[in-house]
């Protein structure tokens, strides 16, 4: 049988149950790496994908064809991400300016390793984002924004795809079976914190713009796999998702209101909308076996102070989208004339 894009035959589900058996203070952690060894399930980069593993396992344990060990718990991590993480990262002073003002904004990556980093990002999510830090799933990139005149702004995350969503999954194409062999192509935005000091408008945008080019990068670096599309999941009774639209972020639906481990069909998630940004043209063609060698898009990147102020608006018409930007200059450069000779 196929579990997570993984063939399990008869012999590999008795080599599981033996290996249980005969190793009583065997780890799922350490299960799961045996479990990767034994058929060579690697990332691109050589890593074994023990975390996808565990979840296969995992519907192994529910479909009772295995039973796991008993998963370990770790209460002094869970409280140094929780109540002492929250204390570790401090309220910054409210900022409200123009988002020129604000100088070059960058989105920095957290490296592999640095804890210190780690920790503030950590720190930050979990006081500020209502989902806190996590833990995500999969591969990941977590970042902070960074603004050269002040300081942390907020901060991103991807992180590996949601196995199945049935929006993307139409808007893409997709069968059971492509999405098996692809899904690896895209990542998930699953964080994303402005903070509640921080009011400057349009920042939103032109950060998610900025992050999805440097995601471009840096996703092959840690992982030598090359993303066409981004994915995310804004919760429709919290946000109405203007920054994303506003990035050019493609608006695919909903997701049903169901969880991962909703094998009861409870409903009880609340629903959220799903959101694609593809990073080539293309992109389902790509997704569904075509060429990987796509057109990259270029992502939007305001060129002056009006086009940042107004760029984003959405007046119904490319033509009075451009004569608002058009006025905007004119009063700049003019500011004394009158209105009908500019």
């Amino acid at each position: 049988m196929k579990v997570c894009g993984l063939t399990f035959s008869s012999a590999r589900i008795a080599q599981l149950k033996r290996t249980i058996a005969t190793q009583p203070g065997l780890s799922r952690q350490k299960l799961a790496r045996q479990v990767c060894e034994w058929l060579n399930w690697r990332s691109p980069n050589g890593t074994l994908k023990a975390m996808n593993c565990r979840k296969a396992l995992l519907q192994l344990q529910r479909q009772g064809l295995i039973e796991l060990p008993e998963a370990r718990h770790h209460p002094n991590l869970r409280k140094s991400s929780s109540s002492v993480a929250i204390e570790a990262f401090p309220a910054r002073s409210p900022l409200e300016c123009l988002l020129a003002e604000l100088g070059p904004i960058a989105v920095v990556r957290i490296k592999r390793g640095d804890r210190a980093q780690s920790r503030q990002w950590n720190a930050m999510m979990n006081r500020y984002h209502y989902l806190g830090a996590g833990p995500l799933c999969g591969a990941q990139i977590r970042y902070f924004i960074h603004s050269e005149h002040s300081g942390i702004l907020g901060g991103l995350a991807f992180s590996a795809a949601a196995w199945r969503v049935s929006a993307r999954d139409r808007w893409i194409g997709w069968n059971d079976s492509t999405r098996q062999q692809r899904l690896n192509l895209v990542v998930n935005n699953s964080r994303f914190l402005i903070l509640p000091q921080v009011k400057v408008k349009n920042l939103a945008s032109y950060v998610l713009t900025v992050a999805a080019k440097q995601l471009a990068i840096d996703w092959p670096d840690q992982y030598a796999i090359e993303p066409v599309l981004l994915e995310t999941f804004v919760e429709k009774e919290r946000f109405p998702g203007t920054c994303y639209r506003a990035a050019n972020w493609i608006h695919v639906g909903q997701t049903k209101g169901r969880g991962r481990q909703d094998s009861n069909n409870s409903y009880s998630i609340p629903i959220k909308d799903v959101y694609v940004y593809p990073l080539y043209e293309k992109v389902p063609v790509m997704l569904n076996g075509g060429s990987n060698q796509g057109h990259a898009v270029a992502p939007r990147v305001a060129v002056d102070w009006a086009e940042e102020e107004f760029g984003t608006s959405q007046l119904g018409d490319q033509r009075r989208d451009n004569r608002l930007l058009t006025i905007a200059r004119d009063f700049y450069a003019r500011p004394q004339a009158s209105v009908p000779s500019r």
